[in-house]
Parts: structure tokens; C-alpha cells; sequence
């Protein structure tokens, strides 16, 4: 087949690109099931998600003095303790942390803050020096390194459309699935199949663009053991019927139906909030913890919250004062969230943000994301952060 061919005629080619090297052919994908493995579950609140609105420090009268109109009023906080309470939209989060399921990190941050969104995003994706640039994720470079749980094909999936570099590697990548049944009937197309199996044989060259027709084999496997392996699971739980609901409760289906997957990511957006911040956060905040709620309490019934964490981040907070339209600008360091059935140090992590010794008008970070990922690999994934992240981060007590 002539290469222009293929490339026209190929409607999966490009997300072909996104299936990773590591993932087998079926029959050998069937036997590396595993009962009792980790999962890790990564969301992320696109747009610079206002920490300080969201866990709300109202025992601070400088939250009050620089946030005339935006501030939450002291009756619609969910009070935690003396100091910090949760925004009224994550009223449902409530229940998971008054079990023990929920640890709130405060002033997550990065030395020399970029408030630009796509680069302070590629940071916290690629888990880089403000000044580095990488071509590579934090996850993808977990499934390129040589540890013990890398040997076996394990896979990150992104429940969405299309991969985050987060999930991209050098020579391995995670897969974007947003719906297992349809990739299934994709690649059972004519055409694909056609292609698929034709692959296994003369083509297998580099002069045949070989990389295309291997890939294009595992793509026909992988979505053959996605579809029969997830199948076979009826998700027990109530979600609500909003993206992010969907989305884990997809990846409440694959945990359940035993899918030897590490790694799950999914984002949601809509948290840049310059203006008329209230309603927008708000509700954003609301459809966010009805989601979390319902999946956390679902595990929690199928016996796999012990198996899992689930880690929330921002690319970035919103500054300390609000802005002359009742929102908030680009600001710095953020909390970040995560629950799970074993966290150690449930509550609140750490100290309030300090609102009074500011940086220039932004939070002082006071602990390194990095951190928060040393944590994720070493005590949950099981390999040496400075495997991935390129030297050694302390990690934090909290799993």
C-alpha cells in the first residue's frame, strides 16, 4: 500500500500514535490480571482553580480584607477547623473526610512560577524546573523506567479523546480511550482489520512504514482486551450524569473488571475564573465533588478504595486579592487533594496558606509538587522517583 494511502484512508492513524509499545496482544495481556493492585487516579481542574476559594482559610481576616466581594461568606462554609473550611460547592466531599478518605495539601507549588497556562501546565505535566523543558511526562517516564512493576505491560490510561503529555514517554505512552466499546467497533472496521492482519506479515519493515502497522496491531488487540475484559462489569454505583461523572465511572468499570491498568487521568475545565468568579467556581466546584463523592463511595462498596488514590491538582492558584470584576487573576502555589482508603495523614496536611507574607501579591509555595509526585511513585507505584523525575524529591507522609 502506498503511504499517502494509508494515510488518507487510515481514520485512526494519528490516535493510532497514542497506543503504547507495551501493550500485548491479547492472550498475553488475558494473564497479568492482578488482584489487589494500585491504582492511581489523576484529575486535573483546568485553568488555575482558586485554592483559596476552594479551601477556604476564613480564620485569616486577610482572606476577608482582600476579597471584599468574592469571599465566602463565614455561614456557607463547611468548616473543617478553626481556620480552613470547604467552599459550599464541595459540600458532598464532606462524608469522605470525616471517614478518613481525604488529605488537603496547602501551598503545592514550584521555585519561579510561570502564570502562563499552557506553560505552568507543561511543568506540572513533565515535572520540570521552571526553566526545563521536556518532551516527555512525569507518567510516561514511569512507564519507560526499568522498575519491577515496569516490567509487566502496564498501561496509563487518559479516559478522553486525546493523551496529555503527562502520559507520553520516550519509547512507551499511555492510550486515550473515552469509550471502550467504540474503539472496540473502530478497529473491527474492514478497513482497519484488514490493515491489522495484513501487519503481521511482509509489512512488518520500516520501509512499509513498520512502526504504523505494529502500532496498528496492538491498537486491534488492546482494544479487543479493553472492551472484553471491561464488559463484563456492571458498575454498581450512582454517578451523576455530567462528563466528569462519566468519566469515573468508566474507570470505576475498569478497576472493578480487573483491567491491569496503573494509571488513570481526566480533566475538567472551566476554573479560569477572572471574572464573576463565585457562580462559575461554584458550580464547577459542585460538579467536581458529586463526581469524587460517588466514585469514592463506589470503590468504597466494591472493596477497591484501599487500592486506590486519587490526586487532584491545578496548573496554578489565583492571587491573594481579587480583581476589579470579582474574579480572580493568575496566581501560584494551589492546594492539592487526595483521597484514597489508605491515607495516613487524613485531614489537613499541612499549615493555611500565610496571606500575610506574600510574594509580590502571590502564595509562597511550601511544598514542592514534585513532592506530591515522589510520593505517588515510591510509596504507591513502587519506583524510585529519581528514576522519573531525574533526581531524588523528598517524598511527603501522607500514603
Amino acid at each position: 500500500m502506498k503511504r499517502r494511502d494509508f494515510l488518507r484512508n487510515t481514520a485512526l492513524a494519528s490516535g493510532a500514535f497514542m497506543v503504547p509499545a507495551f501493550l500485548k496482544p491479547l492472550e498475553a495481556l488475558a494473564s497479568t490480571q492482578m488482584n489487589g493492585q494500585r491504582n492511581l487516579v489523576i484529575i486535573q481542574l483546568s485553568g488555575g482553580n482558586d485554592g483559596l476559594n476552594t479551601i477556604v482559610p476564613f480564620g485569616d481576616d486577610s482572606y476577608y480584607q482582600k476579597r471584599g466581594s468574592i469571599a465566602i461568606k463565614p455561614s456557607d462554609i463547611i468548616k473543617l477547623d478553626d481556620m480552613q473550611g470547604f467552599n459550599p460547592g464541595l459540600s458532598p466531599l464532606k462524608e469522605l473526610y470525616d471517614q478518613g478518605w481525604m488529605s488537603i495539601i496547602n501551598s503545592v507549588g514550584y521555585a519561579n512560577p510561570d502564570r502562563s497556562h499552557f506553560r505552568s501546565m507543561d511543568i506540572w505535566q513533565t515535572a520540570s524546573d521552571s526553566n526545563q523543558f521536556l518532551s516527555t511526562g512525569w507518567i510516561g517516564r514511569y512507564l519507560d523506567s526499568s522498575c519491577q512493576t515496569c516490567r509487566n505491560p502496564y498501561t496509563a490510561i487518559e479516559v478522553d479523546d486525546t493523551l496529555s503529555l503527562a502520559l507520553k514517554g520516550s519509547s512507551m505512552k499511555g492510550i486515550a480511550v473515552q469509550d471502550p466499546a467504540k474503539l472496540y467497533q473502530e478497529t473491527r472496521e474492514p478497513f482497519f482489520r484488514d490493515l491489522a492482519h495484513d501487519a503481521q506479515g511482509e509489512h512488518l519493515n520500516e520501509d512499509n512504514l513498520g512502526y504504523l502497522y505494529k502500532t496498528m496491531v496492538e491498537t486491534y488487540s488492546s482494544a479487543e482486551y479493553i472492551q472484553q475484559t471491561s464488559k463484563i462489569y456492571a458498575v454498581k454505583g450512582t454517578y451523576p450524569n455530567t462528563q466528569l461523572g462519566n468519566q469515573l465511572k468508566t474507570i470505576s468499570k475498569f478497576i472493578n473488571s480487573g483491567l491491569s491498568t496503573r494509571v488513570y487521568y481526566v480533566s475538567l475545565s472551566g476554573f479560569d475564573t477572572h471574572v464573576g468568579q463565585q457562580n462559575q467556581q461554584n458550580k464547577q466546584l459542585s460538579t467536581y465533588a458529586d463526581a469524587v463523592a460517588a466514585f469514592i463511595k463506589d470503590l468504597n462498596q466494591t472493596g477497591k478504595l484501599n487500592d486506590t488514590l486519587v490526586m487532584t491538582f491545578s496548573e496554578f492558584g489565583r492571587r491573594v486579592e481579587q480583581n476589579a470584576s470579582n474574579g480572580t487573576d493568575h496566581g501560584t502555589a494551589n492546594n492539592v487533594l487526595l483521597f484514597g482508603g489508605q491515607i495516613k495523614k487524613p485531614g489537613i496536611f499541612n499549615e493555611a496558606p500565610n496571606l500575610s507574607d506574600l510574594d509580590n501579591g502571590d502564595l509562597k509555595y511550601q511544598i514542592d509538587f514534585r513532592q506530591v509526585y515522589a510520593t505517588m511513585l515510591d510509596k504507591w507505584l513502587g519506583v524510585n522517583n529519581a528514576q522519573v523525575l531525574g533526581k531524588n524529591f523528598a517524598g511527603l507522609a501522607v500514603v
